[in-house]
Formats: structure tokens, C-alpha cells, sequence
């Protein structure tokens, strides 16, 4: 299937986890298709190997349905960037028919990735305070934008939140379709706040953090001064990613001003960066992952590199940097 398609070429293939290791860096894939049920050393941690030692784009191609879907989400969690259920029938082990998702969900794939996604920047080193900007105005609302390695950046921020954050939370992660409700569940679960999928045209409300689905871009409409809700929409389709970091931040910063807040967090390519431009350029506060806690640099070095970031945090400290952003003005009131 993949050789069938002409931009693409199998360079080799390994029969284990424990030989995938081996041959990766010697051969220095592009991309790599990876199995979760594997002889010796499974999927999941030939994964967590890969992401660890040489991280690149991996597909995972396994299970069978629906009953897979933790490990699925597990699998993201540990960087994998997209997954391509199988979906053998009982009575055969055909599986031609995934042809369209899998080859698809390459190009995709390619086309996210960094020219040189590991390799170190020839500027400057950025400074973890990249800017000495003075905020007073609270955030009213924090985007957060997330891709490889997402999702276990973001159960470890969103589980640090209180219960009684002032300010909602709007999030696009890029996880394949189907994956976002169970996602969700499992964030929710282990959250003080509460932690859901977007529904279009649903108020938007403080302590809540909001998914966007897959396949749908996630942007704010304001209903009045103190009123805005989620609006849900497919177009613009031409997008690599669907839904697209930077149209949700262009819209939370053209509402919101100077009281929004931007996250950037671990990922592949560069979604986001002309998010956090408009949020920074607004006078909003924006925040991006560290690199020694990042999966993947590629997306936080990418506005680091443009000079759209106020700080530079490691992952442990981004919850706090938000609840920080949130209660500053009501500090700021005491004060007067």
C-alpha cells in the first residue's frame, strides 16, 4: 500500500520492536508504521523507545475497533502522531481497504514535519523569559495548542488546574477522528475541572476545558460583553491540520485582546505559530513548552524563533503560569 503510492518508499521493515530500534537509526526513516501487538518488546514501548532516543512521525497500524481504544490513546499520549485502525473482519485478514486512511494520514504526516525537527538551531539560544513585557489585565481565556506529545503534556497541565479556575480553557490537539470523546473522558477523569469535547454554539464557561473535535475547526463568537460561545466549523479544508491551531488562536485573540493567553506545547511542524503571533500582537500573554520537556521541539521553537513567546517554561510550571495570568487582575484591583 505504501509502495503502491509515488512519493512514498518502504526502505525496509523490521519483525520486532526489538529490531525496529536497531534498524531506525541506521536507516533514518522519514516516517515509521508500527504495530502495537509485536513478539518481544511490544508496540507501546518500541514507541516510547523511539519517541525517547530518535523521535520522528509514527503511525501507528494496529487493533481491531473500538475495544483498542485506550491503547490508541496511550499511544498518542507516548507521541505517536496518528493511528490507523486496522479493521480486519473475522473472516479474513485483508486490510487493502485502509489504503486511503493510512496513505493519507503519511502525506499528513510529511508535510507537518520540520525540515530538520531534532537538529539545534543555528540562532541564539532563547532565554527562558524571552520577553520583560508588564501584564495587567487578567486573561480571560487560555488557548492552548498541542500535537506530538500532546497529550501527555496536557493531562499533566489540566490536572494541576483548580477547581475554581476563573477562566476557560479552549484546546486543539491533533488526534486522529474518534479519538477525542474517549481522550476527553480520560482527561476529565483525572481533572479538578471539567474537561469536554466542543459542541458548536455551547457558552463557553469558566473551569472548563474544551476539545476541539476532530475534523472541525474551533474558533469563539462573542454573544455580548460578557458572553461567548464555541462555534464549530469544516472550512477552511485546506489546512494540514484539521482543526488548526492557528485559526483557533486568530479568533481567541481578535475577541479576546490583550486578555487572552496562548500556550504552545510539544509538537511537531509549525500549527501555531501564526496563533501566537496574533495573541502576542494583541498584547496577550503567550507561553510556550520547554525543549528539555518537550516530546517535540518543533512547534514551541518555532515561535520561540520568531520572538512571539513572553516565557519559556518547563511543563510543571505552565499550570501555574496560568492560574497566575487568571487571578493577576484581581491582585491588581487590591492594589489600587
Amino acid at each position: 500500500m505504501i509502495n503502491s503510492e509515488e512519493k512514498f518508499e518502504v526502505i525496509a521493515a523490521a519483525c520486532s520492536g526489538s529490531e525496529a530500534l536497531t534498524r531506525i537509526p541506521e536507516l533514518n526513516p522519514d516516517l515509521v508504521t508500527l504495530d502495537l501487538e509485536m513478539p518481544g518488546l511490544d508496540g507501546l514501548e518500541t514507541l516510547r523507545r523511539i519517541m525517547h532516543q530518535f523521535p520522528r512521525p509514527v503511525i501507528v497500524v494496529s487493533g481491531t475497533g473500538e475495544h483498542d481504544c485506550q491503547a490508541a490513546i496511550t499511544a498518542l499520549s507516548l507521541g505517536a502522531f496518528e493511528y490507523v485502525p486496522k479493521k480486519l473482519a473475522s473472516t479474513t485478514l485483508e486490510i487493502a481497504h485502509i489504503r486511503e486512511d493510512l496513505v493519507s494520514k503519511l502525506r499528513m504526516a510529511a508535510e507537518s514535519m520540520n525540515p530538520a525537527p531534532e537538529t539545534p538551531s543555528r540562532k541564539p539560544p532563547v532565554s527562558s523569559c524571552a520577553e520583560t513585557r508588564r501584564f495587567v489585565a487578567p486573561a480571560d481565556i487560555v488557548a492552548i495548542g498541542a500535537s506530538t506529545g500532546g497529550p501527555r503534556a496536557l493531562q499533566e497541565i489540566l490536572s494541576t488546574l483548580p477547581a475554581n479556575l476563573t477562566i476557560p480553557v479552549l484546546i486543539v490537539q491533533h488526534i486522529p477522528p474518534g479519538f477525542i470523546g474517549p481522550f476527553a473522558q480520560r482527561l476529565g477523569d483525572a481533572c479538578a475541572i471539567r474537561v469536554c469535547e466542543a459542541v458548536h454554539l455551547a457558552p463557553i464557561e469558566a473551569a472548563v476545558a474544551y476539545l476541539a473535535p476532530a475534523g472541525m475547526h474551533m474558533t469563539v463568537q462573542r454573544l455580548s460583553h460578557s458572553k461567548t460561545c464555541i462555534w464549530l466549523d469544516s472550512e477552511p479544508s485546506n489546512h494540514v491540520h484539521v482543526p488548526s491551531i492557528d485559526i483557533m488562536m486568530q479568533s481567541v485573540a481578535e475577541v479576546y485582546g490583550n486578555r487572552a493567553m496562548g500556550v504552545i506545547l510539544s509538537g511537531m511542524g509549525r500549527d501555531g505559530a501564526e496563533g501566537m503571533t496574533a495573541i502576542h500582537a494583541r498584547g496577550g500573554m503567550t507561553v510556550g513548552q520547554d525543549q528539555a520537556t518537550s516530546l517535540v521541539y518543533s512547534m514551541p521553537r518555532t515561535c520561540a524563533e520568531l520572538g512571539v513567546l513572553d516565557r519559556i517554561l518547563p511543563l510543571p510550571e505552565i499550570a501555574g503560569a496560568v492560574v497566575e495570568a487568571a487571578a493577576r487582575g484581581h491582585a491588581h484591583c487590591a492594589a489600587l
